[in-house]
């Protein structure tokens, strides 16, 4: 080996260091907003100022860096910045629910004051003939009609459920077991009707009806009328969100005017790592659209009434911009042609202040979703169409993809705080039917577009993740009980408020049911007969079982759950779209999976609801967390631990009745069976592998799998690019806190947001010093939540944090900020 090899000139390690030198300045540099020759110039101009050979290269790296943030005068705010509209502040307060007189007459009497959270009621400011109209004639007569054949053939069912009783419903026990089994078959008397009223009216390819139908008395459209999109968010994958925001964006500039429209997103996050990447996910956004001054971001600091109040707030703040809101989910996609249609509609007729669109379920590819998404195509437009034959102008908002009236909807849908603790009382959780109520009582009304194609949303991707959702839904609901009694509500929106109630509460009437019937089998197999009456007689009274009447009662049932579903086939056949489900043999055999998997995870289901109705009306409150929305399967160890407690009370159930009532056993192994294998069929259900395999079989196949929509398809490749995405200095995704630390331009963003000096940036200085120095000292892994927030909330403390990490040598930043550059 030469000497020349064995002993490096000086000059090797000197020109190393400036080289490194030279990478840290140019990318620290190439987050600024500058022109890459000033880039070029400063770095040359700096790495002059500094000796190329240093006796400590990290002391001088430091030095070096710190000489160019002192240069340049960054990190400083963002100019420009304009994160949301200005202010427009209007007043949105709640009016009062009215009290119900007797209500007032029991306060009165034990001496206490009858409270009401609210304001009296505003008056309508609708003409008179549209605010005091009561229910038309035809709505009337469809409705009496819908009450009719739902109680007689109840009654009807009743008297034949009494004669297959053991007593013929003279004991106390079969007395509950009947009243329990009437409002159990009323209840699926409401979804048979409502999807034949469906059937019938898609049949006939004409409802007069239909608030998308032009009329004579349509007033023509305000060029001037805005619209906002609003997106409520609380730690949802940002990466997907903007992705679905820009399909929005860009189908509403292909197929309409994106002059009117302006796009928020308002978020409840509370956790800095997420609230950090949604920031920098807007940005880009708005950068990529080019769509500074319409596309906003806003986020509350604190989030009360979740949703609704996080709504209300956009509404306080910048509402008085817009003539109309459409609110949309996280992860709700809607067309231009269907945005603009809308608009149109309200345009056209100035009575109507809230319009529901029916969202169509995609994108999953989880078994189960894949499960939700064919049974939501395959069956949702008929019972969409008979909802909407029953309701008519006293339809339900469903709290997204829905075009509301701004005005109205402040003047008189805040909604107030329910005396007493949560769950019960407290803020309301389901607000969309509350809101749906207080606009009617307004004299606007509410319409559902079921026949409008376009619109999108996702399903849950497991059963973990559907029945977290359905017990946050099942507290609203079962507030709602308090409500219906509410001064000013239509007969329609009690019934409505009592239907959601029935959405779990059926699951509880079931559960009940079942347990009834078994005491009654076990009571009936411990009894001794009795042959003789009481009274003397001469011949002995012998029990008569009539099977036939058992099996016409179960088969009733049957034909009332099954027979829309075959109905929805033949509306499928007769339109002529069996192409888009597969043809006919892949959609008979989709339709046999569904039915089976739906008839497994049903028994599942009824234990859960009955459960959280349960939990709800003891008085245990329900958190609010993140949604998952991404394919994720369900692991072993979170299945054991969600469905242990129903699968050994099912064993023990079942091992009862196996004991004394070995028949009746036979009859509710259907119910016991599932419950037993509930562990394996959540894993499996979630496992988006199966879903992918029986999508390239052509099964559980939908129209937009066959024919995707432009926006889907827009939606699926702007996720893939966003997911692929380089991130800025290396960050790591959900490392946000260090990203807007650490990357000169999302901190200089941070500045700008924070606007003035917050209440948690005026600390005393000893205590912010502390915080600088411990999160430079340990980087965000050692930092708490509050002082993570404190940090990104705190301007001085922000801007001493970034020169500070700039200074550490590059393994040290790279191993406690993430950032990295070569």
């Amino acid at each position: 080996m030469s000497q020349g090899a064995a002993s490096p000139s000086p000059a090797g390690p000197a020109k190393s260091w400036t080289e490194a030198l030279g990478a840290r300045l140019l990318a620290y540099l190439r987050r600024l907003p500058l022109p890459e020759k000033e880039r070029l110039e400063t770095t040359r101009h700096i790495l002059e100022t500094f000796p190329a050979q240093a006796d400590d290269p990290d002391v001088a790296a430091g030095l070096a860096m710190d000489e160019l943030m002192t240069r340049l005068d960054v990190p400083r705010p963002e100019p420009d910045l304009a994160p949301t509209p200005p202010l427009a502040r209007t007043p949105m307060a709640p009016e009062a629910m009215g009290l119900r007189a007797w209500r007032k007459a029991v306060a009165k009497a034990v001496g206490a004051q009858a409270a009401e959270d609210g304001q009296p009621p505003k008056p309508s400011r609708l003409p008179d003939e549209a605010s005091g109209q009561a229910l038309s004639a035809v709505a009337g007569r469809r409705r009496l009609a819908l009450a009719v054949l739902i109680f007689v053939p109840t009654a009807l069912a009743v008297l034949r459920m009494a004669s297959v009783l053991p007593h013929e419903g003279g004991t106390a026990l079969e007395k509950v077991l009947l009243a329990v089994f009437a409002m159990l078959f009323a209840w699926i008397s409401i979804g048979f009707w409502t999807a034949m009223a469906g059937f019938f009216t898609l049949i006939r390819r004409f409802d007069r009806f239909a608030v998308t139908r032009p009329r004579p008395s349509d007033t023509p459209p305000r060029p001037e009328a805005r619209t906002a999109i609003v997106f409520p968010v609380y730690g949802e994958d940002m990466d997907r969100v903007t992705a679905g925001i820009e399909a929005v964006y860009r189908s509403i500039e292909a197929e309409a005017a994106i002059g009117p429209y302006d796009f928020f997103i308002l978020s409840d996050t509370r956790d800095p790592e997420a609230w950090a990447e949604e920031e920098a996910a807007w940005a880009a956004l708005r950068d990529r659209l080019d769509a500074r001054g319409r596309v906003f971001y806003r986020r509350r600091r604190v989030n009360t009434k979740m949703k609704s109040g996080n709504i209300a707030d956009f509404c306080r703040r910048f509402g008085a911009h817009y003539v109309y809101m459409l609110v949309m989910d996280a992860d709700s996609v809607m067309s231009g042609a269907a945005i603009a249609r809308m608009v149109e509609i309200m345009e056209a007729r100035r009575k109507v202040g809230i319009l529901q669109s029916v969202p169509a379920i995609v994108g999953r590819e989880t078994f189960l979703a894949r499960l939700q998404q064919f049974a939501s195509h395959l069956y949702g437009p008929m019972f969409s169409a008979g909802l909407s034959y029953w309701l008519l102008g006293d339809a339900q908002f469903w709290g997204h993809n829905a075009l509301i009236r701004i005005r109205p909807f402040m003047r008189h849908c805040a909604l107030p705080r329910l005396s007493g603790k949560p769950p019960l009382g407290g803020e309301i959780s389901s607000h969309d039917f509350v809101e749906t109520a207080l606009m009617r009582r307004a004299g606007y009304s509410v319409w559902l577009a079921y026949d409008l194609p376009g619109s999108y949303e996702e399903a849950p991707p497991n059963l973990l993740a559907e029945l977290a959702r359905d017990r946050r839904w099942c507290k609203g609901n079962m507030q709602h009980l308090r409500l219906v009694f509410t001064r000013g509500f239509i007969p329609v929106h009690r019934a409505l408020f009592l239907n959601g109630v029935m959405a779990y509460g059926s699951a509880l009437l079931w559960f009940l049911f079942l347990a009834v019937s078994t005491a009654e089998a076990i009571i009936e197999s411990l009894t001794p007969p009795s042959y003789f009456p009481p009274t003397r007689t001469l011949f002995p009274d012998w029990p008569v079982w009539e099977p036939w009447w058992a099996l016409s009662l179960l088969a009733t049932t049957g034909v009332l759950l099954f027979l829309p579903k075959v109905f929805a086939a033949v509306l499928v056949v007769i339109k002529g779209r069996l192409p888009l489900f597969g043809g006919f043999w892949r959609l008979l055999v989709s339709m046999g999976i569904e039915v089976f998997v739906s008839s497994l995870l049903a028994p599942i289901r009824m234990l859960f609801h009955s459960k959280f109705v349960s939990i709800t009306l003891l008085g245990r409150e329900t958190g609010w967390g993140r949604q998952p929305r991404d394919d994720r399967a369900t692991t072993w160890a979170d299945a054991v631990r969600f469905h242990l407690g129903g699968t050994l009370l099912a064993g023990l159930w079942a091992g009862a009745l196996y004991l004394y009532n070995r028949e009746f056993f036979w009859w509710v192994c259907p119910i016991f069976g599932p419950l037993l294998l509930a562990i394996p069929l959540s894993v499996v259900t979630s496992l988006p592998s199966l879903g992918r395999w029986l999508k390239r079989l052509g099964l559980l196949l939908i129209p937009e799998e066959v024919d995707p929509p432009r926006e889907l398809a827009a939606l699926a490749a702007f996720h893939e690019r966003n997911v692929l995405a380089d991130r800025p200095l290396g960050i790591p995704r959900e490392h946000g806190v260090a990203l807007a630390v650490a990357d000169p331009a999302v901190c200089a963003r941070r500045l700008a947001l924070l606007g003035r000096p917050s209440r948690t940036g005026r600390v005393d200085p000893a205590a912010r010093q502390a915080l600088v120095d411990k999160a430079v000292a340990l980087g965000p892994a050692g930092l708490g939540r509050a002082e993570k927030s404190a940090l990104l909330e705190d301007a001085a403390a922000l801007t001493a944090t970034h020169r500070a990490l700039w200074r550490l040598p590059e393994d040290t930043l790279r191993q406690r900020w993430f950032a990295t550059w070569r």
